[in-house]
């Protein structure tokens, strides 16, 4: 890799920082390295074994059960295990943030700054389908990104919206039981990856960006229930981004609680409990993190409740009965032709709202036709029929190109890799026409 020449600034303040541990930090960012993470999506049934199978045995991330460091030599964005969402590609130390959280199964949370949703998947993977993920991104086109992640993942029971945390806070006062709060940083912890961010770097600009951390602090903890839990995260070392932003939070908000992350192969921050945690690169094998974990004083109480199923359009209900075995419950959002499906109740009016819950598919000329994300969301035996090849067959190539594939196969049917959903086909006189969104063939 090329040679970083650390700012000044930077490297006078890591000096005071790390005292006898600087040379060794400075080695890091000169290091021929390059560290890169797989998490495996665990709503994908034995998916694990499905991956380690083809990767052969990987070293695991210390912080992450479902990580594992991966150079994306066998596994990479165009293989079909990626296009099922078995698995996600996420920076090691981006990991550590949101096992740290607990999060029980029907609770409803919020990632406040989510794109492009490494933590949101994440957390989707621990409610297992139940409450309600709201992912949150102030920047459309990257709101974009995110929304088509959590599509990819086959996550039901996601919210993906478009708005300031200001706009939030007003609509969500003490709505959310846990909280992610990935908060945008200086990016110290990237330098290594990304040479750019030290052209970028000042003094100044990480002091502005302590600023707005605080807006955003302010808003998720309003956001919060009582009894609830937040977790705090930067890609920075800087002091003022990290330990002082712990300092604020529970000095502004007395109802706030700093709680020991407990991390296993991270660092103690420089708190004055050492409950804050740092990921170096020159102690850990990941890019520069930092995680500190809050709790709000009283009594949780777990208000999410069930939608109820409400009528289906006639097109959707006649869809189901034929080629679904199993139909996913909640209820039936419309908006203009497309349908989605609400799993719990949450209230999105006068919100700008990319994904409503599971995109069903929609209505066109009295018919319906289901989306690719309902495709991803379901498992094998939820299909009526079904046309299943191997990883390495020229089916599944041929498929992700955009080509047709040969099956006795009347109507829809879900094309599976090794068992995983990949998309739709339509069949007809022995020939399945090709359903996979024209974005993502290969």
């Amino acid at each position: 890799m090329a040679e970083i020449t650390l700012p000044r600034d930077f490297a006078e303040r890591m000096k005071s920082m790390l005292g006898a541990e600087y040379d060794a930090f400075e080695s890091a960012f000169t290091a021929d390295t390059n560290i890169g993470g797989m998490r495996i999506n665990t709503l994908k049934k034995d998916a694990e074994t499905a991956v380690l199978d083809k990767t052969g045995e990987l070293e695991a991330v210390k912080w992450c059960k479902e990580g594992y460091y991966s150079d994306k030599e066998i596994l990479n964005g165009k293989h079909p295990y990626h296009s099922a969402g078995l698995i996600y590609f996420q920076e090691p130390s981006a990991m550590a943030a949101v096992p740290v959280l607990r999060i029980e199964k029907g609770s409803k949370v919020l990632d406040l700054c989510a794109a492009p949703g490494g933590k949101s998947t994440q957390a989707a993977a621990f409610l297992a389908g139940t409450g309600l993920l709201v992912a949150n991104e102030i920047i459309p086109s990257r709101a974009k990104i995110l929304s088509e992640n959590i599509e990819r993942m086959g996550i039901k029971n996601a919210v993906v919206i478009n708005e300031s945390p200001e706009k939030l806070l007003q609509k969500y006062t003490e709505e959310f039981d846990y909280i992610i709060l990935d908060a945008p940083c200086s990016g110290e912890g990237m330098f290594r990856k990304e040479p750019q961010a030290v052209t970028e770097w000042s003094l100044a600009h990480s002091e502005a960006c302590a600023v707005r951390q605080k807006h955003i602090v302010d808003c998720a903890v309003g956001m919060l229930k009582n009894g609830g839990r937040l977790v705090y995260s930067t890609c920075t070392f800087a002091p003022c981004e990290n330990e002082e932003m712990a300092e604020y939070i529970t000095a502004t908000y007395p109802e706030m609680k700093l709680v020991n992350a407990e991390i296993a192969g991270t660092s103690d921050g420089y708190d004055s409990n050492g409950f804050t945690k740092r990921i170096f690169p020159h102690k850990a094998k990941g890019e520069g993190h930092f995680v500190a974990l809050f709790e709000k004083s009283g009594d949780r109480i777990n208000t999410t409740k069930i939608a109820k199923n409400n009528k289906k359009p006639s097109e959707y209900e006649e869809f189901c009965k034929k080629y679904l075995k199993n139909v996913p419950e909640g209820e039936i959002l419309k908006f203009g032709d497309r349908l989605y499906l609400m799993p719990v109740e949450f209230d999105i009016d006068k919100i700008k709202v990319l994904r409503a819950g599971l995109e069903l598919g929609e209505v066109r000329k009295g018919r319906f036709i289901p989306s690719h994300a309902l495709a991803l969301a379901l498992k094998k035996e939820d299909f009526a029929f079904v046309a299943e090849y191997d990883v390495e067959s020229e089916e599944i190539k041929r498929y992700m190109h955009g080509e047709t594939l040969n099956a006795n196969i009347d109507g829809w049917c879900a094309v599976l890799v090794e068992g995983y959903p990949l998309g739709w086909a339509k069949g007809s006189g022995g020939v399945l026409k090709n359903h996979y969104p024209k974005h993502l063939r290969s």
